[in-house]
């Protein structure tokens, strides 16, 4: 097996090695170096110099069109032109910190809330997904008396100090704080969909039996539902539901990360946790909420805040701001007006066939997985063997990418093939998709297509 890969070592570019760039391009690259230093992190090898974005389109400098299948941020396309209209209209009227009263941000509130199952009413805003993640560990926290968190191996929540603690997947090297229990992702590609999610839920059962053994009482499980960073594990309807009544069971909360598979990504709900038929105690969501633009938010059940603010406070100076609370209305007004939702459903399914039956045609595509429009593509050395082959997956990323399609990485091994374009991508677009990996992956191998 490939040693486990951080997040800022998938798809990165070395910023050390610009020789044979473009002279622009290298410059630029220099600056940043120069000014962020070594922990600004850049993708491909050979990193793009963008200027403008449109729908599922970014534009580099001399004009060249790439299909982004990758950002999640602008949920309902690049530079929306509701959302750009909103933004600037209400940073012409107003915008200040949130200790003022503006209807706006009720208004967004209640069609927000609207969405979500009746028990969770409440919602605190922030700026980011970090700190909307960080938010709910102090509440799970603060109601629970305890202490323990179960995530994924390879999870990603977020960078604050207490999030990173939580995410596995992060570049840090700190030590994990022994109230940290990781359970492995359900890996329905080597154990099939039904076992895999049994495995997992005899893992957080297990994790459960160690902190009470360990005498830590349990807060909270924190798990992405679509499993992103662990490798786009979607896994058999309802598995999450168990899991988390296992944990509730035992004193915890259940806390949703809706800031990738929400907002109607994954095609049959609004939200991931939906699809499992299950109500968290809390869910968070991040920057697609507004199409990028920096906001956050906790949804939670009424009790629960009320239990945290009975001794603690919280105030976010920019959450909820009037800009915010335009930028989130246009983009439900986008969902809804849009059709993405639907989009997500059909458009994600019909890739799914596409990429399966590419998978036929080339040994290394071990999988296709996923749910919408966020799927999962496996790389493997053989389909005999399933190894994970992480130099193929980079092959085809960059590959991709000078197709002009622009997709990610994931998974502990850095070997899964990340595809979560804005909601507005079509069948056209994907069959632009898989006609590039078929390309990029015949040019590997020397095949035809190449």
């Amino acid at each position: 097996m490939a040693s486990t890969q951080k997040i800022l070592e998938l798809n990165a570019f070395d910023m050390t090695r610009s020789g044979g760039l473009d002279p622009a391009v290298a410059d630029l690259v220099a600056r940043r170096r120069k000014a962020f230093g070594p922990t600004s992190m850049l993708f491909y090898e050979r990193p793009l110099n963008l200027v403008r974005g449109e729908g599922v389109w970014l534009l580099d400098e001399d004009g060249t069109r790439y299909l982004d299948a990758y950002n999640n941020v602008p949920s309902v396309g690049h530079c929306h032109p509701r959302v750009v209209e909103a933004v600037a209209r209400q940073m012409g009227q107003l915008n200040t910190h949130t200790r003022y009263l503006y209807d706006s941000i009720y208004t967004y509130s209640e069609r927000l809330l609207a969405t979500y199952p009746s028990g969770l009413s409440n919602i605190v805003y922030v700026c980011t997904g970090s700190e909307a993640v960080d938010l709910a560990l102090r509440i799970a926290r603060a109601t629970t008396g305890g202490t323990g968190v179960i995530v994924t191996e390879n999870a990603y929540h977020g960078n604050t100090t207490a999030v990173t603690e939580v995410s596995p997947a992060s570049a840090s090297s700190e030590p994990r704080g022994a109230h940290v229990f990781l359970v492995p992702a359900p890996d329905s590609y080597r154990l099939g969909l039904e076992e895999a999610s049994k495995a997992f839920n005899r893992a957080v059962e297990a994790a459960l039996a160690t902190m009470q053994a360990r005498g830590i009482r349990p807060a909270a499980m924190v798990i992405d539902s679509i499993l992103s960073s662990d490798g786009v594990y979607p896994g058999t309807v309802g598995f999450l539901a168990e899991a988390a009544e296992s944990v509730r069971a035992a004193g915890g909360l259940y806390i949703a990360d809706e800031v990738q598979p929400g907002f109607a990504r994954t095609g049959d709900t609004m939200w991931g946790f939906a699809r499992h038929g299950m109500i968290p105690d809390i869910a968070v969501m991040g920057k697609p909420m507004g199409n990028g633009f920096p906001m956050g938010g906790v949804v939670v059940k009424p009790a629960l805040l009320e239990a945290f603010g009975a001794h603690n406070g919280y105030f976010n100076t920019f959450g909820g701001n009037p800009v915010a609370a335009a930028a989130g209305m246009a983009v439900l007004d986008a969902l809804a007006e849009d059709g993405l939702g639907e989009n997500a459903r059909a458009t994600g399914a019909y890739l799914a066939v596409q990429l399966t039956a590419l998978a036929h045609r080339h040994e290394v595509i071990g999988d296709v997985r996923g749910r919408g429009l966020y799927l999962g593509v496996e790389m493997v050395r053989d389909k005999a063997s399933r190894e994970p082959d992480r130099a193929a997956a980079v092959r085809a990323v960059n590959g991709m990418r000078a197709r002009n399609v622009l997709v990610g990485t994931a998974g502990r091994h850095g070997n899964i093939l990340k595809i979560r374009p804005p909601l507005c991508f079509k069948r056209e677009h994907a069959d632009q998709l898989v006609a590039a990996l078929d390309g990029a992956l015949s040019a590997a191998t020397g095949g035809a297509g190449a």
